[in-house]
């Protein structure tokens, strides 16, 4: 069902310069994708730190005016036991800071940093301190929306930007609350209302599902209804999670969606759901739609691991872009009927 780009990975840590001198980018990865100026774009997560001085565990904190600060602690008294994360003294911080980089492609395999753009950009405010993560980017009204993670010591929440001409883009700040991430806009109106999925994390009670929400205006969300559960025992049993943009088809919204397990291994998986009520859901997928097969979707920072929110459509065809081990960007294209018919068996 899935055909992966020849040349995988596509972009990795080499071919992003770091934000700062001395810095060294760790992860690539997660890219909102959107045509714009018959371009392809991509909207990447690169994941940076400092060098590591031996015996030394440091990492940046963007300060809320956007500059950086680095802090340091003697590796003996770090929790290392999760690469993302490093525990110390009762807090848990993250080992890299993220920001999003804008690159753009005129065959959707070759890409590159445009000089004409900003290419940058880096967490601002006390909300995103830790960084701003894995962006999905949606065309409404000939406008594009930005839903991001937005990651601080207060939480993990979803974060909205917008612009038309990727020269000026304006901030709004928090529409989701802690915990919540994942969150992918539909890019047209059902009824008179927008609509999003989005996933808010369950501490005790509840889990990692996948919410629906209506806004009369992308800014303020309501109406909220938990669509899909993970799946005990399944390969999606641990945690779910929105990919791109919904695509709509006769026979309902196409969504594609991660979903992981105990072990950490993630794998993408479909959900249709009723093209008027999308609290229905019509079918899912028994088996993944792609799995992490191949060797760089396997070994990495964090192995094991395919995971989209950014894809193309043309006609049948989706072109998926998606992050792989958590270190390099991949392609791969699928059949939107083929889905299905997987979907109705």
């Amino acid at each position: 069902m899935v055909k992966r780009f020849p040349g995988n990975p596509i972009l990795s840590t080499k071919d992003i310069a770091p934000s700062q001198p001395g810095w060294v980018v760790e992860c690539v990865l997660n890219p909102g994708v959107f045509r714009f100026a018959g371009k392809v774009w991509l909207l990447l997560r690169v994941a940076e730190r400092p060098v590591q001085e031996e015996g030394i565990i440091s990492f940046p904190l963007f300060r809320e005016d956007g500059t950086i600060e680095v802090r340091s602690f003697p590796q003996e008294e770090v929790d290392l036991s999760d690469p993302r994360m490093i525990g110390f003294a009762g807090k848990t911080y993250l080992s890299t800071i993220s920001h999003l980089r804008l690159v753009c492609s005129d065959n959707g395999t070759q890409f590159y940093e445009p000089s004409d753009f900003p290419t940058r950009l880096t967490g601002l405010g006390k909300l995103e301190t830790f960084g701003i993560e894995d962006c999905r980017v949606s065309c409404i009204d000939d406008q594009y929306y930005l839903t991001y993670t937005q990651v601080s010591e207060s939480g993990v929440g979803v974060g909205l930007m917008h612009t038309r001409d990727w020269q000026t883009i304006q901030r709004e700040g928090m529409i989701m609350p802690p915990h919540n991430k994942d969150c992918a806009l539909f890019e047209e109106k059902i009824g008179r209302k927008y609509y999003c999925l989005h996933r808010p994390s369950g501490l005790g009670l509840g889990g990692n599902f996948i919410w629906l929400a209506s806004s009369p205006d992308i800014l303020h969300w309501g109406d909220h209804h938990c669509i899909l559960k993970t799946r005990a025992d399944w390969w999606d049993s641990a945690r779910v999670g929105a990919g791109a943009a919904p695509i709509k088809t006769a026979k309902g919204w196409l969504v594609i969606y991660h979903g992981a397990n105990e072990q950490h291994r993630y794998c993408l998986g479909a959900v249709l759901l009723d093209l008027h009520h999308p609290t229905t859901v019509l079918a899912r997928s028994h088996h993944p739609i792609m799995e992490p097969d191949m060797k760089y979707e396997q070994q990495g920072f964090f192995g094991n691991v395919v995971f989209t929110n950014g894809h193309l459509l043309d006609g049948d065809t989706i072109t998926m872009y998606y992050g792989a081990s958590d270190e390099v960007i991949c392609g791969a294209t699928l059949s939107v009927e083929a889905i299905l018919r997987d979907l109705k068996r």
